[in-house]
C-alpha cells in the first residue's frame, strides 16, 4: 500500500498543472522508479529477491493503473484550467487594452482644453486691444488666434478618435470581464470590472474640463461680436465726425 500511495503521488504531482513536452519523459522516470520501488517492496515482503521480479506483469499493471490514473486527471483537469488561463490572459490583455485606451483619450482632452484656453487668452487680448494696437500688433495677435484654433481643431479630432478606441476597450474589457466570470476566473473577472470603473471616472473628469473650456469659448465669441459691434460703431462715429469737420471747413 506504501507503494501505491508513492506512485500516486507521482501521478498527482503530474495533476497539478499543464503537462508539458519535457514532463512527459519526467513521468515516464518516475513511473519506472515506482515499479522498481513496488519490485523491492514485495521482495522485502517475502524475503526473497528474484531478478524476474522486476518484470512482473503484476507489478507493472499496478504501477501503470496509478500513474495512468493521475494523467486521467491531469487531462480531464486541463481543460477547465487551460480555459480559466486563458480567460485570465484575456482579462489582462483587455485591461492593457482599456489602460492605453484611457491614457491617449485623457491626453487629448487635455491638450485640447490647453488649446481651447490658450485660444480664449489670445483672443480676449485682441478684443481689449482693439483700437490701441499698431498693424503690427494686431496681426500678431490675430496669427496667434488662428494657430491655437487650428490647434484646437486637430486636438479635437483626436479626442473623438480616441473617443471611439476607448469605448471599444470599455466593451471589449466587459466581455473579458463576463468571459471570466463564467469560466470560473472570478478573480479576474472582478479585477477588470473595476479597472472599467477607474477608466470611466478617469475619463469622465477630463471630459468635464473640456466641457468647460467649451463653454468659456462660446462666451468668449458672445463677448467678441459684442465688441466687435461696439467697435464699429465707433469706428462709424468716427467717419461721421470726420465728414461732419471737412465739411465744416469747407464753409
Amino acid at each position: 500500500m506504501q507503494a501505491v500511495r508513492q506512485c500516486s503521488a507521482c501521478a498527482r504531482h503530474a495533476a497539478g498543472g499543464l503537462v508539458r513536452n519535457q514532463d512527459v519523459s519526467l513521468l515516464q522516470r518516475r513511473g519506472a522508479a515506482c515499479i522498481r520501488y513496488l519490485s523491492t517492496s514485495e521482495k522485502r515482503k517475502s524475503g526473497v529477491q528474484k531478478p524476474g521480479d522486476l518484470t512482473n506483469p503484476t507489478h507493472i499493471s499496478l504501477a501503470s493503473l496509478s500513474v495512468s490514473h493521475g494523467l486521467w486527471q491531469v487531462e480531464d483537469l486541463s481543460h477547465n484550467s487551460l480555459i480559466r488561463r486563458a480567460a485570465s490572459v484575456l482579462t489582462d490583455s483587455s485591461s492593457a487594452f482599456l489602460s492605453q485606451a484611457t491614457l491617449a483619450l485623457m491626453d487629448a482632452l487635455t491638450d485640447y482644453s490647453k488649446a481651447v484656453h490658450s485660444r480664449i487668452t489670445f483672443q480676449k487680448k485682441y478684443l481689449a486691444s482693439l483700437g490701441k494696437m499698431s498693424p503690427s500688433e494686431e496681426e500678431s495677435l490675430q496669427r496667434a488666434i488662428s494657430g491655437w484654433r487650428a490647434e484646437a481643431a486637430e486636438r479635437l479630432n483626436e479626442c473623438k478618435h480616441y473617443d471611439s478606441t476607448w469605448i471599444n476597450a470599455v466593451n471589449l474589457s466587459k466581455m473579458a470581464a463576463q468571459a471570466a466570470h463564467s469560466s470560473g476566473a472570478h478573480q479576474a473577472s472582478i479585477l477588470v470590472q473595476t479597472n472599467i470603473q477607474v477608466a470611466q471616472s478617469q475619463v469622465e473628469e477630463a471630459r468635464k474640463l473640456s466641457a468647460e473650456a467649451d463653454k468659456k469659448l462660446a462666451e468668449t465669441k458672445v463677448e467678441e461680436i459684442q465688441r466687435m459691434a461696439e467697435y464699429n460703431a465707433f469706428l462709424e462715429g468716427s467717419e461721421e465726425h470726420e465728414v461732419h469737420e471737412a465739411y465744416l471747413r469747407e464753409d
